[in-house]
């Protein structure tokens, strides 16, 4: 009975009082044999893996980081974090190899100090990431030149390679360099800033992630995703799932994110 309320609560989308209505039970009834049913969580068997590793947040108090292995269209490992933080992806790859899992590969969005954690592993940088950082920097209309010529070189990212991609930018600072160096005077504190530093740090950006933006292609044979695509995907059925049962206490919370995962939706 508990497993089928809970299928019907959370897969058909149905509330405490449709299913109160079904069963002829009271709301709080049903709602006690959804607290009492255990979420099975999958074993899966151990073999070599290309990972993706990231985190989501489903409230500003809590998240989950999640390591998802595309090419089996699993999600293999999760724990709920306060923050994204680099000990959550270092205590999960234990887990995982503790499992028996052997890491082939790790895509991962670019967090300063993740790359580190799987430094013995190719690591691809997701390019969709990358993209989202340099309109940080630049907004989606700059108004410098400069600047739209470098937005244009990012949007090109997923279509190049490594060494197109080198070539275009150090044509692009050979020809803005001197705009670059440009400085303004603060007459109040007396100091001197970079009149551009926008710009200046969506050119760091790309420059200093462009060798792990293109990993993918130095390793054809295991099949590395460029994006963090598969995992995002995770993401945003989790959250709709949550929007349709809003309102939950965090262990209930915890409890169908669990579900979730579980089943790998996408």
């Amino acid at each position: 009975m508990r497993k089928v309320l809970w299928k019907k609560y959370i897969w058909k989308r149905q509330t405490l009082e449709q299913l109160a209505k079904e069963y002829q039970h009271s709301k709080k009834w049903i709602q006690q044999q959804l607290d009492h049913h255990t979420v099975e969580k999958p074993i899966e068997k151990s073999c070599p893996v290309v990972i993706i590793a990231d985190t989501t947040f489903v409230k500003r108090t809590f998240g989950v980081a999640v390591i998802r292995a595309p090419r089996l269209k699993k999600n293999l490992l999760w724990k709920t974090v306060e923050t994204e933080n680099l000990a959550a992806y270092r205590e999960l790859r234990y887990e995982l190899e503790k499992l028996e899992f052997v890491i082939q590969a790790a895509v991962v969005d670019g967090k300063r100090g993740l790359v580190e954690i799987f430094n013995d592993v190719p690591v691809q940088m997701c390019q969709f990431h990358q993209m989202k950082i340099m309109t940080r920097y630049l907004t989606t209309r700059p108004k410098l030149v400069a600047g739209q010529t470098l937005r244009h070189i990012a949007l090109c990212i997923s279509k190049s390679n490594e060494k197109e991609m080198t070539e275009v930018l150090e044509v692009w600072h050979e020809q803005w360099k001197y705009f670059l160096k440009e400085k303004t005077h603060n007459p109040q504190t007396k100091r001197w800033f970079y009149t551009h530093k926008r710009l200046r740090s969506a050119y760091r950006s790309i420059v200093r992630n462009l060798p792990l933006l293109y990993t993918c292609q130095k390793y054809p044979e295991l099949n590395i995703p460029n994006t963090t695509n598969s995992l995002d995907g995770t993401f945003s059925h989790l959250k709709d799932m949550l929007r349709i049962h809003r309102g939950l206490k965090k262990n209930r919370k915890l409890k169908l994110i669990d579900e979730i995962l579980s089943k790998n939706p996408h």
